[in-house]
């Protein structure tokens, strides 16, 4: 199996490998590269984000692409809430503005299916967005991947 093909750690997962996935998968959305947030899922990857259902890599990549259009710099924070077998659950929040300076921190939940080659399969989120002051922002790091000594949700009473 290529890395293409496949993406480690593989389930059945244990809390020591979903962490890893889970903190993967942040950092592939902290990047903010549609392209490559997709390949952690399978070429016919379905998905519920928030109202909108999509299925395929090329309609995430289409969905990223308009998501981080509007939600300007970006930075989320995932953790890991359950796991089983090939499924995991988490609950992350992001920080954003939109082009007219307005701050918002977003919540959510996500339940995960993995095939046996660790891409995955099947992703439901449910997400609300909560109007933020700026000097309310609890996430700052450079863009990109959060640096390992900053604080997760739990620590910001997230």
């Amino acid at each position: 199996m290529s890395q293409a093909e496949s993406r480690p750690p593989f389930p059945p997962f244990t809390r020591e490998t979903a962490i890893q996935k889970v903190r993967g998968a942040e950092d592939g959305w902290n990047s903010r590269d549609p392209e490559r947030v997709s390949l952690a899922y399978t070429v016919d990857s379905a998905w519920r984000n928030r109202a909108e259902f999509v299925n395929g890599r090329e309609a995430i990549v289409g969905l990223l692409t308009r998501k981080w259009q509007k939600e300007l710099d970006y930075r989320l924070i995932k953790e890991l809430w359950a796991f089983d077998g090939n499924r995991i659950a988490v609950r992350f929040a992001y920080e954003w503005h939109d082009d007219s300076g307005n701050w918002y921190r977003s919540y959510g939940n996500e339940n995960w299916e993995f095939n046996e080659a660790g891409l995955m399969q099947r992703r439901f989120a449910c997400i609300n967005d909560a109007p933020i002051k700026e000097s309310d922002r609890k996430f700052f790091w450079p863009l990109g991947r959060r640096p390992d000594d900053h604080p997760g949700l739990s620590d910001l009473g997230l």
